[in-house]
C-alpha cells in the first residue's frame, strides 16, 4: 500500500455548453502568455518595448506550434500514416504530440525573419526569451499531467505518479509499460513531467542570474546558448526514464539522440558568439534608437490619423451646416412666396363684392370702361344739342318718367329721352353726378339760344329708361 504518491487529476477537459476545452490546451496557452510577459520585461531593459515583442510573438508562436507538431508527426509517422494511421489526427493537437525541438527550430526561424524585417538585433531577442522559454515549457508540462501521459517507468518512490483510470479524456491512462508489457494495477510511475518542470524552472533562474552577473563579459546571444545546453542536458536523462512509445536508433530513443546533437551544437554556438558576436551594450543602443524611431513614427501616424478625423468631422459639420442653411433658405423663400401671394389675394377679395354691399355699389364696381364711355357719350350728346330745358324741368321730367307719371308728357321729349337713355345704360352713378350734368346742360342752353335741331333721342337710342331705378 502506497503511503505517499502524486495523484493524477480526475478530469482533463472542461465542458461549457457544447464547447469542450482541454486542460492540455489551457496549459499551453498559459505558457505562451507567461513567455510573452517575461520576454517583454527583459526586452524593455535592453531598449525595446512591448509592441515589438507582441509583433514577434504573433509570428513566432504559430510557427513554433506548427514546427512542434511537424516534429511529432515526423518522428512517429505510424500514428498518422499507413494502415493504422489517420492523417486527420495531424490537426488534433489537443490529443497531445508536440515536439519541443521542432517548435524551437521553426519558432526561431519565424522570429529571425521578423527581426530581420524590422532590423531588431536577433541576439538580444534570443537572450531575452531564453528564460521565458523555460518557464513556458515548465507550465506546458502540466498539460501532460492532466492528460496522464509521458510518465516514466514504475517506481516505489513516495513522489510516484498514480494514474486515474476514471478520468474522462485522459489519453495516458492506457499507456503500456516499456516494450509493450502491461503495467500492474495501481503502479506508481516516475512523474517525468514534474522532473522536467522543476528542471526548467531551475534553469530559468540560473539564466536570469547569469545574465545579471556576467552581462558585461558575455556577448549578446550567450544566454540562449546556455538555455539550449541546460534544456538538452536535462532532457537527455529525463528521456531515459520515459516508457511511452518512441522510435529508437541503436537502442537509444530518437529524442535522446536529438538532445545530444543539439547540446553539442549549442557548445559550438557559444564559442562562435564569443568570437564574432557583438556586446549587449552596443546592440542595446541600436535597439534603443530603433525603438525611438518607431515611437516617433507611431506618434506621427496617430497625429495624422487624429488630423484626418478632425478634418472628417469638420467636413461633416460643414455639410450639416450647409444642409441647415439650405433648409432655412427654402423656408424663407416659401415664406416670402406666401407673403407675395397674400396682397394679391387681398386685392382679389377686395375686388369681389361682399354680401353687405348694395346692388348699386356692386353694379358700379362691375361696370366696364366701355359702359362708362357710353354714359359719358349720352351726356355729351345732350350738351352738343344745346338743350335749354331748365335743369329742374329735366330732373323732374326724368323723375316723373321713371315713376310712370302721366304729366311727364309735358316735358320736352328730347330731355325725357336723354334721361330715359341714361336709365337704360344702368348707370349706377349717384344722382349728384346727373345733377351736375343738368347744370352743364342749363349753362349751355343759356349761352346759346339757337338749337341745332338734332333729336336727343337719337343719341340715346341705346339707353335704358330704368337707369336710376337702382338708386
Amino acid at each position: 500500500m502506497e503511503l505517499a504518491y502524486i495523484p493524477s487529476p480526475g478530469f482533463s477537459t472542461i465542458t461549457i455548453g457544447s464547447v469542450t476545452i482541454r486542460m492540455y490546451a489551457i496549459m499551453i496557452l498559459l505558457g505562451i502568455v507567461a513567455a510573452v510577459w517575461i520576454s517583454a520585461r527583459r526586452w524593455k531593459k535592453v531598449g525595446g518595448d512591448f509592441d515589438q515583442i507582441l509583433d514577434i510573438s504573433i509570428v513566432a508562436v504559430p510557427c513554433g506550434i506548427i514546427g512542434a507538431r511537424l516534429y511529432h508527426v515526423i518522428t512517429t509517422p505510424e500514428r498518422f500514416f499507413g494502415s493504422t494511421g489517420n492523417p486527420a489526427d495531424i490537426f488534433r493537437i489537443w490529443q497531445g504530440g508536440l515536439g519541443i525541438w521542432g517548435g524551437i527550430l521553426l519558432g526561431a526561424l519565424g522570429a529571425w525573419a521578423w527581426c530581420r524585417h524590422r532590423h531588431y538585433p536577433m541576439a538580444l531577442l534570443a537572450d531575452a526569451v531564453a528564460p521565458a522559454l523555460l518557464v513556458a515549457q515548465a507550465i506546458g508540462r502540466l498539460g501532460n499531467w492532466f492528460n496522464q501521459e509521458l510518465y516514466g517507468a514504475p517506481t516505489t518512490l513516495p513522489w510516484g505518479l498514480k494514474l486515474n483510470p476514471n478520468a474522462s479524456g485522459a489519453i495516458g491512462s492506457y499507456e503500456s509499460c516499456y516494450q509493450g508489457s502491461t503495467c500492474p494495477t495501481d503502479t506508481l510511475f516516475h512523474p517525468t513531467f514534474l522532473y522536467e518542470m522543476i528542471w526548467n524552472l531551475i534553469g530559468a533562474y540560473l539564466l536570469v542570474w547569469l545574465g545579471r552577473k556576467f552581462v558585461d563579459k558575455f556577448k549578446a546571444g550567450t544566454l540562449f546558448c546556455f538555455y539550449v545546453m541546460w534544456y538538452t542536458l536535462g532532457r537527455t536523462w529525463i528521456e531515459y526514464l520515459r516508457i511511452d512509445y518512441a522510435h529508437t536508433f541503436l537502442g537509444v530513443r530518437i529524442n535522446v539522440w536529438v538532445s545530444i546533437i543539439v547540446f553539442v551544437l549549442s557548445i559550438v554556438a557559444f564559442f562562435f558568439v564569443q568570437r564574432y558576436g557583438q556586446s549587449t551594450a552596443v546592440l542595446s543602443d541600436k535597439l534603443f534608437a530603433i525603438t525611438q524611431q518607431e515611437e516617433k513614427q507611431r506618434n506621427d501616424e496617430e497625429q495624422a490619423e487624429a488630423q484626418r478625423l478632425r478634418e472628417k468631422q469638420r467636413r461633416k459639420k460643414e455639410e450639416e451646416e450647409r444642409k441647415a442653411n439650405g433648409e432655412t433658405e427654402r423656408n424663407e423663400d416659401e415664406s416670402r412666396s406666401g407673403d407675395d401671394k397674400s396682397p394679391q389675394a387681398e386685392n382679389t377679395e377686395s375686388a369681389e363684392p361682399s354680401d353687405a354691399d348694395s346692388p348699386a355699389e356692386a353694379a358700379d364696381s362691375a361696370v366696364s370702361e366701355e359702359e362708362k364711355g357710353s354714359r359719358e357719350s349720352v351726356f355729351d350728346a345732350a350738351l352738343k344739342r344745346n338743350d335749354t330745358t331748365a335743369p329742374s324741368s329735366l330732373w323732374n321730367s326724368a323723375t316723373d318718367a321713371e315713376n310712370g307719371d302721366a304729366s311727364a308728357s309735358d316735358t320736352p321729349n328730347d330731355s325725357v329721352d336723354v334721361f330715359a337713355a341714361l336709365a337704360g345704360k344702368d348707370d349706377a352713378r349717384p344722382l349728384s353726378d346727373a345733377s351736375a350734368v343738368f347744370d352743364r346742360l342749363a349753362a349751355s342752353g343759356d349761352a346759346e339760344a339757337d338749337s341745332d335741331g338734332t333729336d336727343p333721342a337719337g343719341a340715346a337710342d341705346d339707353t335704358d329708361p330704368d337707369q336710376f331705378q337702382n338708386q
